[in-house]
């Protein structure tokens, strides 16, 4: 126990100290899943960031992985895909103190990813909830109001979109996003044809999530 603590402690120091580097990491995973999916989104994104609300991140995002320290790098991680996640007992336990010690983890399942990562996030988390947020939380207005929640970007098997948390002592640590397809409307427009107001709502709801992360 004094060994996880005094591990918590460095952790936290680290995060802390490279919490002002604005920067986002793609996580890839193993099991099969397509991490790599959807690779013009989150450049695109961040690319909206830095010019409509003033961020500096990269814009070429780095590859990390979950069982590596270079996690404690990055204020926030992204991953998405369509299929099987795998989390080992090292990858959960990593990441479990990524998020404790000040990470953020946004999931946006691509389509298929949701009943894989449900199972996962217990190995991570075993004794928390992925909870659904009102659409009062301040995710929803951080930059560009929603004030009907998470906006449906892809329909697929027609049912409503979802944005699903873990928080711990009021701090939200990951946000999986869920029946929305962020990342098909932050691809670049030709990919899926989205008209320019569906592309501008999911870029918008990209962009709180990131200033969301960024100002907590």
């Amino acid at each position: 126990m004094k060994k996880l603590t005094v591990t918590l402690v460095l952790l936290s120091i680290f995060v802390q100290s490279t919490a002002c580097a604005q920067d986002i990491a793609v996580l890839q995973y193993q099991g099969g899943g397509d991490w790599y999916g959807n690779p013009t989104a989150l450049p695109n994104l961040i690319r909206f960031c830095n010019q409509n609300i003033k961020t500096r991140i990269n814009p070429q995002p780095e590859t990390v992985t979950p069982e590596s320290t270079d996690i404690f790098q990055y204020p926030m991680l992204h991953m998405t895909g369509h299929g099987n996640v795998l989390f080992s007992e090292d990858d959960a336990e990593n990441l479990r103190n990524y998020l404790m010690s000040g990470g953020f983890l946004h999931i946006d399942d691509n389509y298929g990813m949701e009943p894989y990562i449900r199972k996962e996030l217990i190995k991570v988390f075993p004794d928390k909830k992925l909870t659904e947020l009102s659409a009062t939380h301040p995710i929803f207005s951080s930059v560009y109001k929603f004030p009907k929640g998470l906006p449906k970007i892809h329909e697929h098997d027609g049912k409503r979109p979802q944005a699903l948390g873990i928080s711990h002592e009021g701090r939200l640590l990951l946000l999986f996003t869920f029946e929305s397809d962020l990342g098909d409307g932050w691809e670049d427009p030709e990919i899926h044809n989205d008209p320019e107001p569906i592309r501008l709502k999911a870029l918008q709801m990209g962009a709180n999530i990131v200033n969301y992360v960024f100002q907590n």
